[in-house]
């Protein structure tokens, strides 16, 4: 399983609904996310830039993508962006592969 996190920002209609019937979004959050085969590791709200973030932990890129489109297509969002996570073990993997390939590459001009 990969891990992805979700930053989103509610829409003004969003925030509206919310105040006017407050409720744990979590059960909601937790069936869309498995209806994909992944996991609701974490959702916080939060200040700043963006209103919340979720994790889960989903079979692969192809299921985060599937839970983007369909929590992003229903309008309650303003804003929404999903990374894919990176333990500190899989970025030695990483780095190791990028030595490689830093090997091989021949930059523009030599």
């Amino acid at each position: 399983m990969a891990k992805f996190a979700f930053f989103f920002s509610y829409s003004p209609e969003t925030w509206n609904r919310m105040v006017m019937k407050p409720n744990d979004r979590t059960a909601a959050v937790r069936t869309a996310v498995e209806a994909q085969g992944a996991q609701l590791e974490a959702l916080y709200y939060m200040f700043g830039g963006h209103d919340g973030i979720l994790i889960i932990d989903a079979p692969d890129s192809r299921a985060a993508a599937a839970i983007s489109v369909a929590v992003t297509s229903t309008g309650s969002f303003d804003r929404h962006e999903t990374r894919e996570l990176i333990t500190p073990a899989e970025l030695v993997d990483v780095l190791d592969k990028a030595g490689r390939s830093q090997q091989a590459y021949v930059p523009p001009g030599t």
